[in-house]
């Protein structure tokens, strides 16, 4: 990779990312590139060491090994930090005690932004009726909601996001899709953290899977589905894969007798099942079970989760040297 590429502002590099706490390994040797103008769901089973990815790339925790990069620079090392990324880690980092209008004041006064962009993420993030209200009243997407602006008060090249779903109703969710996707479209970096791959499929391009701290996939979202095609249902499966082959359609006969046909042209496979003369009883594209894949790469004892995992004992807890935080599962 050349030079004018790494530092291409705004492309999240992590390279041979290790983090130990103790004897303990959260995270393992982990590499992946995010880049601008594309959301990257960052994904694992609870447990799999996103969140301490997420904070190593932050600076919040010190690697044992590696190096997290955003535009060629570590955290701690850029310019305009404020500028360069904006997070949102927790949904309770705020007094409870002070509106959500203040609470976005009071950054915006740090990070030399004027008030009048306070009310435009208000407005944004579709929270003006309550951003006098104390924020401690705030429900839970209510608190996603103010932890999304704050992320976003300085305009930032890069957005981090941590579950930002955890809490939203249906509503949120489709709202906060539409919201992502016009950030890309304005050549930001999103990478946002999950532990379901159901939740972020309609939203994300590209997919980062770990589990156990280890990278298991990664690349565009497209790649998980497979090689699209057609499912199709008929009392003589051989036959019609005869005559598809004609009609120059690969096909094969799946386990459960359906024929999976290499073509998305629906209306082609009932016309040659049609003129062979053999009944078609179900017609549809094929699609993968991404919620069944993702258990699939994932499977197997999560040994970060210590005691929760079976005959697994406890991960004892230990503070991290930069911060003095004990190491988080997650």
């Amino acid at each position: 990779m050349t030079t004018a590429t790494t530092t291409r502002a705004g492309l999240i590099e992590v390279t041979g990312l290790t983090k130990r706490f103790g004897t303990f390994t959260a995270v393992d040797d982990l590499s992946f590139t995010v880049e601008p103008g594309r959301i990257t769901g960052f994904l694992g089973p609870n447990g799999a060491g996103k969140t301490t990815t997420l904070r190593m790339l932050l600076g919040l925790i010190r690697p044992t090994s590696g190096t997290a990069t955003i535009g060629g620079h570590p955290y701690v090392d850029l310019p305009h930090p404020l500028s360069s990324v904006g997070a949102a880690l927790e949904a309770t980092n705020f007094h409870p005690g002070r509106s959500g209008r203040d609470h976005l004041l009071v950054l915006a006064d740090t990070a030399d932004v004027p008030a009048s962009r306070v009310d435009e993420l208000l407005e944004l993030t579709g929270i003006p009726a309550a951003a006098r209200k104390r924020a401690g009243g705030y429900s839970m997407g209510m608190r996603q909601r103010l932890g999304l602006a704050a992320a976003l008060l300085a305009d930032p090249e890069v957005l981090v996001l941590d579950e930002p779903a955890n809490g939203l109703d249906p509503e949120g969710i489709r709202w906060l899709r539409g919201f992502l996707r016009h950030l890309s479209g304005q050549g930001k970096t999103i990478l946002v953290s999950s532990h379901l791959l159901r939740e972020v499929e309609q939203t994300v391009d590209d997919v980062v899977i770990i589990a156990n701290g280890r990278l298991v996939r990664s690349g565009p979202m497209a790649g998980l589905r497979g090689t699209p095609g057609a499912l199709v249902q008929t009392s003589d499966p051989a036959a019609l894969a005869g005559a598809l082959r004609v009609a120059d359609v690969t096909s094969t006969v799946a386990e459960d007798g359906s024929l999976v046909a290499d073509t998305t042209d629906l209306r082609l496979v009932g016309d040659v099942a049609l003129r062979a003369g053999l009944p078609v009883y179900g017609l549809a594209p094929r699609t993968a079970d991404l919620e069944a894949l993702f258990f699939e790469l994932t499977e197997g004892t999560n040994r970060n989760l210590g005691a929760g995992a079976a005959g697994s004992p406890a991960v004892p807890l230990e503070r991290d040297a930069m911060t003095g935080e004990e190491g988080a599962n997650e």
